[in-house]
């Protein structure tokens, strides 16, 4: 099995080179770190923060900022990506290679008033040309492309969090630049520097058993951007660059039909918002309920519903079965961009490249799930299916099969695909076998549909993964953590005949103080 991710076809220079800065880190680190005793922060396996410590309350505005806590972050990530066979389509096995991290300063609440502030860097070192720019895969969140390709800078540095924060009864509203954790919007912090979004948030757990949510966004800022761009406009302008597509909302779900040209021809905002609202419920012993919105003035609007129950089996083990559906609603954007996410179908009407109604965005998913616990560990099979009606439009980092057949880069949003995927996963640690040690195992397949792609509509083809997650926390008193994941793809030949097979190796290291 291991020689589909092509080991030995890995630059030994550029590999070297990576895991001996990452040895270096970590043995510089060692000895600070055994000073330290429970870590302020650590890393969920997503690689979302929790926080351990936060600052205590002030009774005064000079000890709102005295009381107030610094949280560091060094970071290392380095991507391999290697296709089965080249093409002029991807013509080269990109590199992507980072290292920086975060620096985040949280004051004390003053009458339940505080503010945050979070500053993040990615650096190259050399390793890597201008086609791991344009061609990067994985490892194109290390670096801009837009910058890269305009200005050859392979640096970011971005003050990606800069919010203010009131706590009151059970509430708390947040305004400014900020992450937020949704159903539809994720941080996906899995690459040098979050995405994040600027507006306004407010989640109140003032009622029982019950999680309500409230949200207005007006601008995001992608994991490779440096500044923020428009929640959903594709490209930028009239500009003949053919990188300033990179420039504005250029998530790998982006409707390229609901471009910069086609939304001022149409004569709709070429700024856009975005609003959420969600509740949650767990009044019913072992039930949650979720019931969420999010929309985009005069395009569309989306509904999520999920319903999770667990079920004690005895001897410790739990099965929970769990369903969503999700229905996206058209409010002009098919007119304007098409049922396609490639952008092909605007300005079309009826059938068309294997779409039956061309101009309509109007989509549903269906989504189950079954996964069975115990002790440390855990195995989840899942089920998604997208009806052949739109594809979804979802640039902002949350998935719709997200918890159900979504793996590493593996992700369903296009009309008529279905997905399945069978999950393991143990934590050694936890089991007292291997201290810090945990891993997670899945096989997943997916059903494209193939007259689509024939017509050109999509690229993607039918295709089976297997993924592999390592988490190892190194025996020390801070939180020092490498993760390495590895994936190959292997995917029908397209109806032109190249094979978009590929395999994927990442590295990460983490060092939280």
């Amino acid at each position: 099995m291991l020689t589909m991710f092509h080991f030995k076809r890995i630059n030994s220079y550029k590999l070297g080179m990576t895991l001996g800065i990452a040895g270096m880190l970590v043995l510089s680190l060692y000895e600070i770190s055994m000073a330290a005793n429970t870590p302020k922060r650590v890393l969920r396996g997503n690689m979302t923060e929790v926080y351990n410590v936060v600052p205590g309350d002030a009774s005064n505005l000079f000890e709102m900022f005295k009381k107030g806590m610094w949280y560091g972050r060094a970071r290392m990530n380095f991507f391999k990506w290697y296709w089965d066979e080249e093409t002029k389509k991807h013509p080269i096995n990109p590199t992507g290679f980072g290292i920086g991290g975060s620096l985040i300063y949280k004051t004390a609440p003053f009458y339940g008033i505080s503010g945050t502030l979070g500053l993040y860097t990615s650096q190259q070192l050399g390793l890597l040309n201008s086609d791991d720019a344009r061609y990067g895969k994985s490892g194109k969140d290390t670096f801009s492309r837009y910058k890269v390709c305009k200005s050859h800078d392979w640096g970011m540095t971005v003050l990606a969090q800069a919010y203010l924060q009131y706590h009151f009864l059970k509430t708390d509203i947040k305004s400014g630049r900020m992450i937020y954790e949704s159903p539809f919007t994720k941080s996906n912090d899995t690459k040098m520097i979050p995405n994040t979004f600027q507006g306004v948030a407010v989640v109140s757990r003032y009622l029982p058993d019950t999680a309500l949510n409230l949200a207005y966004f007006n601008r995001e800022k992608l994991r490779d951007h440096t500044k923020f761009h428009d929640v959903i406009t594709y490209n930028w302008g009239d500009s003949p660059k053919w990188y300033d597509k990179w420039n504005n909302q250029d998530d790998s779900a982006v409707h390229k039909g609901l471009s910069y040209k086609n939304l001022r021809k149409a004569g709709v905002h070429i700024h856009n918002t975005l609003f959420i609202a969600g509740v949650t419920n767990e009044s019913i012993h072992h039930l949650r309920l979720d019931l969420w919105f999010a929309v985009v003035p005069d395009l569309f609007h989306t509904m999520l519903n999920e319903v999770n129950y667990a079920i004690p089996l005895g001897g410790g083990w739990t099965l929970t079965p769990g369903f969503r559906f999700m229905e996206q609603f058209d409010d002009g954007a098919g007119d304007i961009g098409g049922a396609a996410l490639s952008g092909k179908l605007a300005g079309k009407r009826g059938s068309a490249l294997g779409y039956h109604n061309a101009d309509s965005v109007k989509a549903r998913l269906y989504a189950g799930r079954i996964v069975l616990k115990k002790g440390a560990g855990k195995i989840h099979f899942g089920y998604t299916k997208v009806t052949d009606d739109a594809d979804f439009i979802s640039p902002w980092r949350g998935f719709p099969t997200g918890g159900y057949t979504r793996s590493m880069g593996t992700y369903n949003w296009l009309a008529n695909t279905k997905s399945w995927m069978v999950e393991g996963a143990y934590d050694f640690g936890k089991a007292g076998l291997i201290k810090g040690f945990r891993a997670a195992l899945d096989y997943t397949s997916m059903n494209y549909d193939d007259n689509k792609e024939r017509l050109g509509s999509i690229s993607k083809t039918d295709r089976h993964a297997i993924h592999l997650d390592a988490w190892y926390r190194l025996p020390v008193r801070q939180y020092v953590e490498l993760k390495v994941r590895l994936k190959h793809v292997g995917a029908t030949r397209r109806s032109d005949g190249s094979d978009p097979s590929y395999s994927d190796l990442r590295v990460e290291l983490n060092y939280l103080f």
